[in-house]
Protein backbone atom coordinates (compact mmCIF):
# COMPACT_ATOMS: atom_id res chain seq x y z
CA UNK A 1 0.00 0.00 0.00
CA UNK A 2 2.84 2.39 0.90
CA UNK A 3 4.56 1.68 -2.42
CA UNK A 4 1.28 2.25 -4.26
CA UNK A 5 0.76 5.63 -2.59
CA UNK A 6 4.36 6.58 -3.26
CA UNK A 7 3.84 5.86 -6.94
CA UNK A 8 0.69 7.99 -6.95
CA UNK A 9 2.55 10.89 -5.33
CA UNK A 10 5.44 10.55 -7.78
CA UNK A 11 3.02 10.55 -10.71
CA UNK A 12 1.33 13.67 -9.35
CA UNK A 13 4.72 15.34 -8.86
CA UNK A 14 5.70 14.56 -12.46
CA UNK A 15 2.44 16.09 -13.71
CA UNK A 16 2.93 19.23 -11.59
CA UNK A 17 6.51 19.65 -12.81
CA UNK A 18 5.35 19.16 -16.40
CA UNK A 19 2.73 21.90 -15.99
CA UNK A 20 5.30 24.24 -14.42
CA UNK A 21 7.72 23.60 -17.28
CA UNK A 22 4.97 24.15 -19.85
CA UNK A 23 3.98 27.44 -18.27
CA UNK A 24 7.59 28.58 -18.09
CA UNK A 25 8.18 27.85 -21.77
CA UNK A 26 4.84 28.87 -23.24
CA UNK A 27 1.11 28.37 -23.37
CA UNK A 28 -0.44 25.05 -24.28
CA UNK A 29 -2.06 25.24 -27.71
CA UNK A 30 -4.83 22.88 -28.83
CA UNK A 31 -4.72 20.75 -31.96
CA UNK A 32 -6.75 21.41 -35.13
CA UNK A 33 -7.58 18.43 -37.33
CA UNK A 34 -8.19 19.16 -41.01
CA UNK A 35 -10.94 16.63 -41.66
CA UNK A 36 -11.77 18.07 -45.09
CA UNK A 37 -8.28 17.18 -46.26
CA UNK A 38 -9.12 13.47 -46.28
CA UNK A 39 -11.45 13.83 -49.28
CA UNK A 40 -8.60 15.59 -51.12
CA UNK A 41 -6.18 12.77 -50.38
CA UNK A 42 -4.04 15.01 -48.15
CA UNK A 43 -3.52 12.48 -45.37
CA UNK A 44 -0.93 11.06 -42.98
CA UNK A 45 0.77 7.73 -43.61
CA UNK A 46 -2.19 5.86 -42.09
CA UNK A 47 -4.86 7.88 -43.93
CA UNK A 48 -5.78 10.09 -40.96
CA UNK A 49 -6.22 13.87 -41.44
CA UNK A 50 -3.27 16.25 -41.09
CA UNK A 51 -3.17 18.61 -38.13
CA UNK A 52 -1.62 21.74 -36.71
CA UNK A 53 -1.61 23.85 -33.55
CA UNK A 54 -2.61 27.50 -34.04
CA UNK A 55 -2.07 30.30 -31.53
CA UNK A 56 -3.73 33.42 -32.92
CA UNK A 57 -1.94 36.75 -33.11
CA UNK A 58 -2.88 39.88 -31.21
CA UNK A 59 -2.26 43.60 -31.16
CA UNK A 60 0.37 44.78 -33.62
CA UNK A 61 1.09 41.17 -34.62
CA UNK A 62 -2.42 40.24 -35.73
CA UNK A 63 -1.47 40.51 -39.43
CA UNK A 64 1.80 38.58 -39.12
CA UNK A 65 2.17 34.82 -39.53
CA UNK A 66 4.73 32.11 -38.72
CA UNK A 67 4.14 28.64 -40.15
CA UNK A 68 6.56 26.26 -38.45
CA UNK A 69 6.93 22.67 -39.65
CA UNK A 70 7.72 19.91 -37.21
CA UNK A 71 10.67 17.57 -37.73
CA UNK A 72 11.04 13.85 -37.16
CA UNK A 73 13.25 12.17 -39.75
CA UNK A 74 12.06 10.23 -42.79
CA UNK A 75 10.97 6.73 -43.76
CA UNK A 76 12.77 5.27 -46.76
CA UNK A 77 11.08 1.91 -47.31
CA UNK A 78 7.86 0.07 -46.52
CA UNK A 79 9.04 -1.45 -43.21
CA UNK A 80 10.23 1.90 -41.79
CA UNK A 81 7.03 3.63 -42.94
CA UNK A 82 4.90 0.89 -41.41
CA UNK A 83 6.80 1.35 -38.14
CA UNK A 84 5.88 5.08 -38.18
CA UNK A 85 2.31 4.51 -39.25
CA UNK A 86 0.94 4.00 -35.74
CA UNK A 87 2.97 6.75 -34.08
CA UNK A 88 2.51 10.52 -34.00
CA UNK A 89 4.93 10.70 -36.95
CA UNK A 90 2.51 8.75 -39.12
CA UNK A 91 -0.94 9.29 -37.69
CA UNK A 92 -2.79 12.28 -36.27
CA UNK A 93 -4.71 9.79 -34.13
CA UNK A 94 -1.56 9.42 -32.04
CA UNK A 95 -0.73 13.13 -31.69
CA UNK A 96 -0.98 14.96 -28.39
CA UNK A 97 -4.02 17.22 -28.17
CA UNK A 98 -2.11 20.08 -26.55
CA UNK A 99 1.35 21.40 -27.45
CA UNK A 100 3.46 23.90 -25.50
CA UNK A 101 4.80 26.72 -27.67
CA UNK A 102 8.28 28.03 -26.84
CA UNK A 103 11.29 29.59 -28.54
CA UNK A 104 10.36 31.06 -31.90
CA UNK A 105 6.72 30.14 -31.23
CA UNK A 106 6.57 31.50 -27.69
CA UNK A 107 3.78 33.90 -26.85
CA UNK A 108 5.89 35.57 -24.15
CA UNK A 109 7.11 39.05 -25.06
CA UNK A 110 10.14 38.86 -22.77
CA UNK A 111 11.52 35.69 -24.33
CA UNK A 112 10.35 36.25 -27.92
CA UNK A 113 10.06 40.04 -28.40
CA UNK A 114 10.01 40.08 -32.19
CA UNK A 115 7.41 37.38 -32.84
CA UNK A 116 5.43 36.75 -29.60
CA UNK A 117 2.19 38.34 -30.85
CA UNK A 118 2.21 36.90 -34.38
CA UNK A 119 -0.16 34.20 -35.57
CA UNK A 120 1.96 31.14 -34.76
CA UNK A 121 1.27 27.73 -36.29
CA UNK A 122 3.06 24.46 -35.64
CA UNK A 123 2.38 22.03 -38.49
CA UNK A 124 2.52 18.41 -37.33
CA UNK A 125 4.67 16.02 -39.36
CA UNK A 126 3.09 12.70 -40.30
CA UNK A 127 4.24 11.85 -43.85
CA UNK A 128 7.93 10.97 -43.53
CA UNK A 129 9.12 12.88 -46.62
CA UNK A 130 9.60 16.49 -45.49
CA UNK A 131 6.19 17.27 -47.01
CA UNK A 132 7.23 16.23 -50.56
CA UNK A 133 5.48 12.91 -51.22
CA UNK A 134 2.80 12.15 -53.78
CA UNK A 135 2.13 8.40 -53.98
CA UNK A 136 -0.03 5.64 -52.48
CA UNK A 137 0.88 2.03 -51.64
CA UNK A 138 -2.48 0.27 -51.65
CA UNK A 139 -0.95 -3.14 -50.91
CA UNK A 140 0.39 -1.91 -47.57
CA UNK A 141 -2.27 0.77 -47.01
CA UNK A 142 0.34 3.53 -46.85
CA UNK A 143 -0.28 7.07 -48.02
CA UNK A 144 2.74 9.10 -49.13
CA UNK A 145 0.99 12.45 -49.45
CA UNK A 146 3.30 14.96 -47.81
CA UNK A 147 3.10 17.49 -50.63
CA UNK A 148 -0.69 17.36 -50.63
CA UNK A 149 -0.68 17.92 -46.86
CA UNK A 150 1.54 20.98 -47.24
CA UNK A 151 -0.59 22.46 -50.02
CA UNK A 152 -3.85 21.85 -48.14
CA UNK A 153 -2.55 23.40 -44.92
CA UNK A 154 -1.22 26.50 -46.66
CA UNK A 155 -4.54 26.91 -48.52
CA UNK A 156 -6.40 26.51 -45.22
CA UNK A 157 -4.27 29.18 -43.52
CA UNK A 158 -4.64 31.54 -46.47
CA UNK A 159 -8.40 31.22 -46.13
CA UNK A 160 -8.15 31.90 -42.39
CA UNK A 161 -6.48 35.25 -42.95
CA UNK A 162 -2.90 34.66 -44.02
CA UNK A 163 -3.66 36.05 -47.50
CA UNK A 164 -4.11 39.43 -45.79
CA UNK A 165 -0.84 39.25 -43.88
CA UNK A 166 1.76 41.98 -43.74
CA UNK A 167 4.56 39.60 -42.78
CA UNK A 168 4.90 35.83 -43.16
CA UNK A 169 7.59 33.32 -42.24
CA UNK A 170 7.88 29.67 -43.26
CA UNK A 171 10.11 27.85 -40.79
CA UNK A 172 10.88 24.36 -39.57
CA UNK A 173 13.25 22.16 -37.57
CA UNK A 174 15.25 19.17 -38.87
CA UNK A 175 13.07 17.40 -41.48
CA UNK A 176 10.81 20.44 -41.14
CA UNK A 177 13.85 22.68 -41.57
CA UNK A 178 14.60 20.89 -44.82
CA UNK A 179 10.96 21.38 -45.82
CA UNK A 180 11.27 25.12 -45.15
CA UNK A 181 14.06 25.20 -47.74
CA UNK A 182 12.34 22.97 -50.30
CA UNK A 183 9.03 24.86 -50.07
CA UNK A 184 10.31 28.38 -49.45
CA UNK A 185 9.95 29.79 -52.97
CA UNK A 186 6.56 28.08 -53.40
CA UNK A 187 5.38 29.63 -50.14
CA UNK A 188 6.42 33.05 -51.44
CA UNK A 189 4.58 32.41 -54.75
CA UNK A 190 1.35 31.45 -52.99
CA UNK A 191 1.15 34.70 -51.03
CA UNK A 192 0.34 38.14 -52.50
CA UNK A 193 3.39 40.09 -53.66
CA UNK A 194 2.62 42.85 -51.14
CA UNK A 195 3.45 40.55 -48.20
CA UNK A 196 6.98 40.48 -46.80
CA UNK A 197 7.90 36.78 -46.91
CA UNK A 198 11.02 35.09 -45.55
CA UNK A 199 12.00 31.58 -44.44
CA UNK A 200 13.94 30.12 -41.52
CA UNK A 201 15.63 26.71 -41.54
CA UNK A 202 16.64 25.28 -38.18
CA UNK A 203 19.00 22.29 -38.45
CA UNK A 204 17.77 21.69 -41.99
CA UNK A 205 20.98 22.12 -44.00
CA UNK A 206 21.79 18.42 -44.37
CA UNK A 207 25.17 17.91 -46.00
CA UNK A 208 25.81 15.76 -49.07
CA UNK A 209 28.92 14.01 -47.79
CA UNK A 210 30.62 10.64 -47.55
CA UNK A 211 30.53 8.67 -44.32
CA UNK A 212 33.55 7.46 -42.33
CA UNK A 213 33.79 4.29 -44.43
CA UNK A 214 33.95 6.30 -47.66
CA UNK A 215 30.40 5.27 -48.51
CA UNK A 216 27.41 7.33 -49.66
CA UNK A 217 24.95 6.40 -46.93
CA UNK A 218 22.95 9.64 -46.82
CA UNK A 219 22.84 9.95 -50.63
CA UNK A 220 21.44 6.43 -50.91
CA UNK A 221 19.03 7.07 -48.03
CA UNK A 222 17.54 10.23 -49.55
CA UNK A 223 17.35 8.50 -52.92
CA UNK A 224 15.20 5.78 -51.35
CA UNK A 225 12.96 8.38 -49.69
CA UNK A 226 12.48 10.24 -52.97
CA UNK A 227 11.64 7.11 -54.95
CA UNK A 228 9.29 5.60 -52.37
CA UNK A 229 7.32 8.81 -51.81
CA UNK A 230 7.34 10.01 -55.42
CA UNK A 231 9.00 13.20 -54.22
CA UNK A 232 11.07 14.28 -57.22
CA UNK A 233 8.27 16.09 -59.02
CA UNK A 234 7.69 18.22 -55.92
CA UNK A 235 11.30 19.24 -55.37
CA UNK A 236 12.21 22.75 -56.59
CA UNK A 237 12.31 22.80 -60.38
CA UNK A 238 15.06 25.42 -60.24
CA UNK A 239 17.23 22.63 -58.81
CA UNK A 240 15.96 19.46 -60.50
CA UNK A 241 16.29 21.05 -63.95
CA UNK A 242 20.04 21.36 -63.33
CA UNK A 243 20.67 17.87 -61.91
CA UNK A 244 20.23 15.80 -65.06
CA UNK A 245 19.66 12.15 -64.21
CA UNK A 246 20.02 12.78 -60.46
CA UNK A 247 17.08 15.04 -59.53
CA UNK A 248 16.75 13.32 -56.14
CA UNK A 249 19.96 15.10 -55.11
CA UNK A 250 17.76 18.17 -54.70
CA UNK A 251 16.92 16.77 -51.27
CA UNK A 252 20.29 18.30 -50.33
CA UNK A 253 20.01 22.02 -49.54
CA UNK A 254 23.44 22.87 -50.94
CA UNK A 255 22.03 22.34 -54.45
CA UNK A 256 18.66 24.02 -53.82
CA UNK A 257 19.78 27.18 -52.04
CA UNK A 258 21.96 28.30 -54.97
CA UNK A 259 18.91 29.27 -57.02
CA UNK A 260 16.45 30.28 -54.28
CA UNK A 261 14.82 33.68 -54.70
CA UNK A 262 13.21 34.12 -51.28
CA UNK A 263 15.26 35.43 -48.33
CA UNK A 264 16.18 32.66 -45.89
CA UNK A 265 17.98 32.36 -42.55
CA UNK A 266 19.93 29.30 -41.44
CA UNK A 267 20.27 28.32 -37.79
CA UNK A 268 22.60 25.35 -37.66
CA UNK A 269 25.44 23.84 -35.73
CA UNK A 270 28.62 23.23 -37.67
CA UNK A 271 28.73 20.04 -35.56
CA UNK A 272 25.10 19.07 -35.96
CA UNK A 273 24.60 16.08 -33.68
CA UNK A 274 22.12 14.33 -36.00
CA UNK A 275 24.41 14.73 -38.98
CA UNK A 276 27.48 13.44 -37.17
CA UNK A 277 25.49 10.44 -35.95
CA UNK A 278 23.67 9.68 -39.20
CA UNK A 279 25.62 11.22 -42.11
CA UNK A 280 29.24 11.16 -41.00
CA UNK A 281 29.26 8.06 -38.78
CA UNK A 282 26.01 6.10 -39.27
CA UNK A 283 25.86 2.66 -37.67
CA UNK A 284 25.90 1.04 -41.13
CA UNK A 285 29.33 2.56 -41.75
CA UNK A 286 30.66 1.82 -38.27
CA UNK A 287 30.30 -1.95 -37.87
CA UNK A 288 32.99 -2.08 -35.17
CA UNK A 289 31.16 0.63 -33.17
CA UNK A 290 34.41 2.60 -32.90
CA UNK A 291 32.38 5.82 -33.09
CA UNK A 292 29.73 4.87 -30.53
CA UNK A 293 31.18 6.76 -27.55
CA UNK A 294 32.35 9.68 -29.66
CA UNK A 295 28.88 10.24 -31.12
CA UNK A 296 27.36 10.36 -27.63
CA UNK A 297 29.93 12.80 -26.27
CA UNK A 298 32.52 14.63 -28.38
CA UNK A 299 34.81 14.75 -25.34
CA UNK A 300 35.21 10.98 -25.73
CA UNK A 301 36.39 11.19 -29.35
CA UNK A 302 39.94 10.19 -30.23
CA UNK A 303 42.26 12.71 -31.83
CA UNK A 304 41.72 11.05 -35.21
CA UNK A 305 37.93 11.17 -34.79
CA UNK A 306 38.04 14.85 -33.82
CA UNK A 307 40.07 15.60 -36.95
CA UNK A 308 37.42 13.82 -39.04
CA UNK A 309 34.70 15.88 -37.31
CA UNK A 310 36.62 19.11 -37.90
CA UNK A 311 36.94 18.15 -41.57
CA UNK A 312 33.17 17.63 -41.65
CA UNK A 313 32.73 21.17 -40.33
CA UNK A 314 34.99 22.45 -43.09
CA UNK A 315 32.85 20.63 -45.69
CA UNK A 316 29.69 22.07 -44.16
CA UNK A 317 30.98 25.64 -44.22
CA UNK A 318 32.23 25.19 -47.78
CA UNK A 319 28.78 23.98 -48.86
CA UNK A 320 27.17 27.04 -47.25
CA UNK A 321 29.60 29.28 -49.09
CA UNK A 322 29.09 27.58 -52.47
CA UNK A 323 25.32 27.85 -51.97
CA UNK A 324 25.71 31.62 -51.67
CA UNK A 325 24.69 31.87 -48.02
CA UNK A 326 27.81 33.70 -46.86
CA UNK A 327 27.78 36.48 -49.45
CA UNK A 328 24.10 36.92 -50.32
CA UNK A 329 22.56 40.04 -48.73
CA UNK A 330 19.15 38.34 -48.51
CA UNK A 331 20.45 35.29 -46.65
CA UNK A 332 21.43 35.16 -43.02
CA UNK A 333 23.04 32.59 -40.76
CA UNK A 334 23.76 31.71 -37.16
CA UNK A 335 26.25 28.82 -37.22
CA UNK A 336 27.39 27.81 -33.75
CA UNK A 337 29.80 25.15 -32.56
CA UNK A 338 27.44 23.39 -30.17
CA UNK A 339 26.81 19.66 -30.44
CA UNK A 340 23.14 20.31 -31.11
CA UNK A 341 20.25 19.64 -33.48
CA UNK A 342 17.26 22.03 -33.60
CA UNK A 343 17.68 25.17 -31.53
CA UNK A 344 14.87 27.67 -32.26
CA UNK A 345 12.04 25.69 -30.66
CA UNK A 346 13.34 25.57 -27.09
CA UNK A 347 13.57 28.63 -24.89
CA UNK A 348 16.80 27.44 -23.30
CA UNK A 349 18.53 27.72 -26.67
CA UNK A 350 16.47 30.54 -28.20
CA UNK A 351 16.88 33.43 -25.77
CA UNK A 352 17.44 32.34 -22.17
CA UNK A 353 20.38 33.04 -19.88
CA UNK A 354 21.70 29.61 -20.95
CA UNK A 355 21.37 30.14 -24.71
CA UNK A 356 24.43 29.79 -26.95
CA UNK A 357 26.12 33.06 -27.87
CA UNK A 358 28.07 33.79 -31.05
CA UNK A 359 29.78 37.18 -31.43
CA UNK A 360 27.86 38.52 -28.41
CA UNK A 361 24.48 37.57 -29.90
CA UNK A 362 21.86 34.91 -29.13
CA UNK A 363 19.73 33.14 -31.73
CA UNK A 364 16.53 35.12 -31.03
CA UNK A 365 18.27 38.47 -31.52
CA UNK A 366 20.03 37.25 -34.66
CA UNK A 367 16.81 36.02 -36.29
CA UNK A 368 14.89 39.16 -35.34
CA UNK A 369 17.59 41.54 -36.56
CA UNK A 370 17.80 39.65 -39.86
CA UNK A 371 14.03 39.50 -40.42
CA UNK A 372 13.46 43.19 -39.66
CA UNK A 373 16.66 44.15 -41.49
CA UNK A 374 18.07 45.97 -38.50
CA UNK A 375 21.46 44.62 -39.55
CA UNK A 376 22.89 41.88 -41.80
CA UNK A 377 23.50 38.71 -39.79
CA UNK A 378 26.32 36.32 -40.71
CA UNK A 379 27.29 34.75 -37.39
CA UNK A 380 29.96 32.02 -37.55
CA UNK A 381 31.31 30.44 -34.40
CA UNK A 382 34.92 29.39 -33.78
CA UNK A 383 35.77 25.64 -34.02
CA UNK A 384 34.80 23.17 -31.28
CA UNK A 385 35.39 23.22 -28.33
CA UNK A 386 35.80 26.99 -28.15
CA UNK A 387 32.29 28.14 -27.10
CA UNK A 388 31.61 27.92 -23.33
CA UNK A 389 27.96 28.99 -23.79
CA UNK A 390 26.98 25.74 -25.56
CA UNK A 391 24.58 23.41 -23.69
CA UNK A 392 26.23 20.52 -21.87
CA UNK A 393 24.08 17.90 -23.62
CA UNK A 394 23.26 17.73 -27.32
CA UNK A 395 19.70 18.83 -28.02
CA UNK A 396 18.69 15.75 -29.97
CA UNK A 397 19.51 13.23 -27.24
Amino acid sequence: MIIGRLRQWLSLLVCVLAVILLKSEGASVGITYLQDAVAKGAVCLDGSPPAYHFDKGSGAGVDNWIVHMEGGGWCEDVPTCLSRKNTDLGSSKQMVKQFGFSGLLSGQQKSNPDFYNWNRIKVRYCDGSSFTGDAVDRANNLFFKGNSIWEFIIADLLAKGMRNAKNAILSGCSAGGLASILHCDRFRALLPASIKVKCISDAGFFLHAQDVSGGKHIEEFYGKVARLHGSVKNLPASCTSRMGARPELCFFPQYVVQTMQTPIFFVNSAYDSWQIKNILAPSAADKSKAWKSCKLDLKKCTAAQLKTIQDFRTQFLSALNRAGVVNSPSKGMFIDSCYAHCQVGKQIQWSSDSSPVVSNMKIAKAVGDWYYERSPIKKLDCPYPCNPTCPKVDSDS
